[in-house]
């Protein structure tokens, strides 16, 4: 099982970025999947979830409105849609599925909202 991100960057506060998680090894359909942030000196916290048809989604309320999670389960990928980026939004980016019990997370990827 793995998942891989990539899409982070440098953006100036009000702007947008999409970031993209790639997963392999498990029948991805099949999986809740979710994002995740942990900013500077601070804990990880959930950010968004996507059930397994993409119909259900839910945000933390310091995204909602801001952020869309999306999914393509034919290309085994799950998005993070980020618009209106403000600098507290600065935090490396990780995706998450639990399987079989178990959590697995990407090796995330770095937002950096400054400008």
């Amino acid at each position: 099982v793995q998942l891989v991100e990539s899409g982070g960057g440098l953006v100036q506060p009000g702007g947008s970025l999409r970031l993209s998680c790639a997963a392999s090894g498990f029948t991805f359909s099949s999986y809740y999947m979710s994002w995740h942030r942990q900013p500077p000196g601070k804990e990880r916290e959930l950010v968004a979830t996507i059930s397994r048809s993409g119909g259900s989604t839910n945000y933390s309320d310091s995204v909602k409105g801001r952020f869309t999670i999306s999914r393509d389960n034919a290309e085994n990928t799950v998005y993070l849609q980020m618009n209106s980026l403000k600098p507290e939004d600065t935090a490396v980016y990780y995706c998450k599925v639990v399987y079989r019990f178990v959590a697995v997370w990407g090796q995330g990827t770095l937002v950096t909202v400054s400008s």
